[in-house]
């Protein structure tokens, strides 16, 4: 499945745990992510994340271009609540992936929950959507 890794830089460092503690999940799935997000990540963890632009130069709307394609499977947002000037991001993304029926977390603990059941195969049915995004291995 194609999973978008996105977080505001007071929660960049708790996406790396988060991809850390389930890198062996993660590592069965294509990772997308913003440009300090992703590089962070896969310095980190090993894993093999393809980084779009950075947030202050569009990273964020280039993966809301891909949400309102349907391209992406699951998209994890950790958002910092008490940053108001970034709420309307979350805001995009969140509505994108609800027209798209597409799981969105914007916290570690749903963030959890969707990844667990990914590794369940709770998620399958995206494979309907997008049939080109079966595991890699």
């Amino acid at each position: 499945m194609n999973i978008a890794l996105m977080s505001h830089d007071n929660k960049k460092e708790l996406m790396v745990q988060f991809c850390t503690a389930y890198a062996g999940i993660l590592s069965q799935h294509r990772l997308y992510a913003t440009n300090a997000t992703g590089h962070m990540v896969s310095d980190a963890t090993g894993l093999n994340v393809h980084c779009f632009l950075s947030y202050a130069h569009g990273g964020s709307q280039q993966i809301g271009a891909r949400i309102a394609y349907n391209e992406f499977d699951l998209v994890l947002f950790f958002n910092d609540p008490t940053n108001e000037s970034m709420a309307g991001d979350v805001s995009y993304i969140s509505r994108l992936c609800d027209q798209s029926n597409i799981p969105f977390a914007s916290n570690i603990a749903t963030a959890e929950m969707l990844v667990l059941g990914l590794a369940r195969g709770d998620l399958d049915w995206r494979y309907i959507v997008n049939p080109s995004t079966r595991p890699i291995a």
